[in-house]
Formats: C-alpha cells, sequence, structure tokens
C-alpha cells in the first residue's frame, strides 16, 4: 500500500472529544493493529493498514525533526507526546494529541510500540503549527533531506533552550 495519492485538500477532519484513536506498531514501524476509529478517521480499512508503515499517514506538513525525535525517544524506552498532523487518505488532514510509548516483551526489551490519540484543542494546534511551519521551512531551504532534518532539528533544541524545558513539557504547556 502505498501513500494516499489524492491532492492535499486543505479540510480537516475531526472526531469526537471523547474517542480516541489507537494503533500499535512492530519495531520497525508497520501497523499491527489499528482501532476502528483511527480506521474512520484516516479512511483506510484494517486491511489497506495492516503491515503497513505507520508513516503512511505522514502529513507533509509535518517537520520529519519531530518523528526523529519521537522515533529517538520511544526507540531509547520513554514514551513522549506530540501534536501531530496526519493525513487521510483522500487528502485531508486531521490532528491529534499524541502519546507514544514503547510496549515492552516479558524480558523488558521493546517489542513494538503503542499510539493513544486525543481531540487536539484549537489554542494548541495553532501552536503547534506555528512552529512546525518555522520548521518545514527550514526542512524545506537546506540542500538535502539530512541537512534539513539537522537544521531543523537544531532550531527545535534552541526554541526549547530558550523556553527552558523539553519537547514534553512544551507540549503540555500548550
Amino acid at each position: 500500500m502505498a501513500r494516499p495519492t489524492a491532492a492535499l485538500t486543505g479540510r480537516e477532519r475531526m472526531f469526537g472529544e471523547d474517542e480516541i484513536i489507537v494503533s500499535k506498531t512492530d519495531l520497525q514501524g508497520r501497523i499491527t493493529y489499528a482501532n476502528s476509529v483511527f480506521l474512520r478517521v484516516a479512511g483506510y480499512t484494517e486491511e489497506e493498514v495492516l503491515s503497513q508503515p505507520h508513516s503512511m499517514i505522514r502529513h507533509p506538513g509535518m517537520p520529519r525533526a519531530v518523528f526523529r525525535l519521537l522515533w529517538e525517544t520511544i526507540a531509547g524506552g520513554k514514551e513522549i507526546f506530540a501534536y501531530v498532523k496526519n493525513l487521510a487518505r483522500d487528502g485531508d488532514h486531521y490532528w491529534v494529541f499524541a502519546h507514544v510509548t514503547p510496549s515492552f516483551d516479558s524480558t523488558g526489551a521493546i517489542s513494538g510500540y503503542h499510539s493513544f490519540r486525543r481531540w487536539a484543542r484549537r489554542d494548541a494546534i495553532a501552536a503547534a503549527q506555528a512552529l512546525y511551519d518555522r520548521m518545514i521551512q527550514i526542512e524545506a531551504a537546506a540542500g538535502d533531506r539530512r541537512e534539513g532534518m539537522a537544521a531543523s532539528t537544531a532550531m527545535l533544541i534552541k526554541v526549547l533552550e530558550q523556553k527552558g524545558c523539553d519537547y514534553d513539557a512544551f507540549v503540555l504547556s500548550l
């Protein structure tokens, strides 16, 4: 299954404040479970998402540096909170407040990852979008993807240092 080929619509999908989007992945980020809310909001069937990379719902308006931070954090055995703009199959988007954690096997080794995503507050989305837009501009202006991600990460680190907090504290303060 390839990423959606539909053009970005600019339309935002909403889901209920009482709903939770849940997905699980293996160590490589391939989807092993997606609940009905995930399937409905993203516009896929279960058969279409299972074994596919979770990045299939990555919106191009999300900085790669945020996902780098996310993967480094969970691969290190820690949880992370993030505001994320996702891409639906038809080109619509939807914002989530994500809580992503590693799953552990009986020996304590990381065996996969799971994510619980809730409705995102409008004011928090606006704050995250402003930061993400700056990061996307930095990533796009670089000579290649690796340089762009490094420059965007450096900018994010500088912003967090100025605020005197880490990414989780920043996200939870929105």
